[in-house]
């Protein structure tokens, strides 16, 4: 009898298919997932990277508005009134008062208070006797090829914020210092960084109740004010020219003339008058000794307003023009260094330069 053959049921086999399939479904699955994971990766980075190049370009244009509003800024505040920023400049320099071994001479009539110091330089008129502004002595007329030249000298400087403002103008104008006092002790120590200056020597006034320590008198012996000229040398070793701080009555005084001029001879150092007063014996005493006369043409801040200032300007440049050559004097006052400021382009007309150059 022969063997039956061995069937394996069909619902089995349906199973087994049924897992096969399953797993079929499961690594296709499972590569889907495993695909799109890194396809959505690169793609996530892709985005990560867009974003990041998208604020980097953001923040490098909020930097450029914010360089460009801070140049706009600037621009402004360089535009800003010139007489502002030099009142500023001005103000910021205290004045301090300090011993000095010069205030215990006999000669000190006053010791000026920060408030009589500020008080006594608001009007540029203190240097005139009274109101009437003496004029320049009388100059022959000049005609040459040669291109006039200006000097300008600013008279009073004893401070940091003076010297600031003189020298931000960035042109060659000649700085005239007072010598120490209580009041500004250090002004032969700013002097002495400068490689050229002149000393505003402080001579007696018919009237002045703001009077400087060791002011010259008409009625100084010869022997003390020689002590006085060889004080200012020790002082300024390197002055070559002294022009007078008020003095109207001192330089109307042929003998206290004769002393002082004939004393600073002695050491090389030129008087330049400042024509404080129309009485000044100074040409006359020149003359005598055979040396050239230097006088102040004009004086630009008689009157404290800039357009009175400005029209002084414009006045010794024709000066300068008619005669070859012109000094004008100021004083380092706000109005003053603005109105210079604001007229470079009329001293295109002229050479301006240093006192010792005219």
């Amino acid at each position: 009898m022969s063997k039956r053959k061995k069937i394996i049921p069909k619902k089995s086999s349906n199973f087994l298919s049924y897992i096969a399939w399953s797993l079929v479904f499961i690594i296709v699955v499972l590569a889907s997932f495993v695909s799109g994971y890194y396809v959505g990766h690169d793609s996530a980075k892709e985005d990560a990277i867009k974003k990041e190049h998208s604020k980097e370009k953001i923040k490098q244009s909020m930097i450029k508005k914010l360089e460009q509003e801070s140049a706009k800024r600037q621009s402004q505040k360089d535009e800003q009134s010139v007489n502002d920023r030099l009142k500023e400049v001005l103000k910021k320099e205290p004045v301090k008062v300090e011993p000095s071994k010069e205030s215990n001479d006999s000669n000190e009539t006053s010791s000026l208070s920060i408030k009589e110091v500020v008080a006594q330089y608001e009007n540029a008129s203190h240097e005139v006797e009274e109101a009437v502004l003496p004029k320049a002595p009388e100059r022959k007329i000049v005609k040459s090829s040669k291109r006039p030249k200006l000097a300008i000298i600013i008279d009073d400087v004893s401070v940091k914020s003076h010297i600031s403002a003189v020298k931000g103008l960035h042109l060659p104008i000649t700085m005239s210092f007072l010598p120490p006092s209580k009041a500004r002790p250090s002004s032969h120590i700013l002097a002495a960084q400068e490689s050229f200056y002149m000393v505003h020597l402080p001579m007696e006034a018919q009237s002045f109740k703001a009077e400087e320590p060791l002011t010259l008198r008409v009625d100084d012996s010869n022997e003390k004010i020689i002590q006085r000229v060889e004080e200012i040398k020790k002082l300024f070793p390197k002055v070559k020219y002294i022009n007078n701080h008020t003095g109207s009555k001192f330089t109307a005084d042929e003998a206290a003339m004769d002393r002082l001029i004939l004393a600073l001879k002695s050491h090389d150092i030129i008087f330049v008058d400042s024509r404080t007063t129309g009485a000044s014996k100074a040409q006359k005493i020149s003359k005598k000794y055979a040396l050239e006369y230097i006088g102040r043409d004009v004086f630009l801040d008689h009157k404290m307003d800039k357009p009175y200032i400005l029209s002084q300007i414009k006045k010794a440049i024709e000066i300068a023009k008619k005669h070859g050559s012109a000094i004008a004097i100021g004083h380092p006052h706000a109005n003053t260094i603005a109105a210079i400021s604001e007229s470079k382009k009329l001293f295109s007309d002229v050479d301006l330069v240093f006192v010792n150059k005219l």
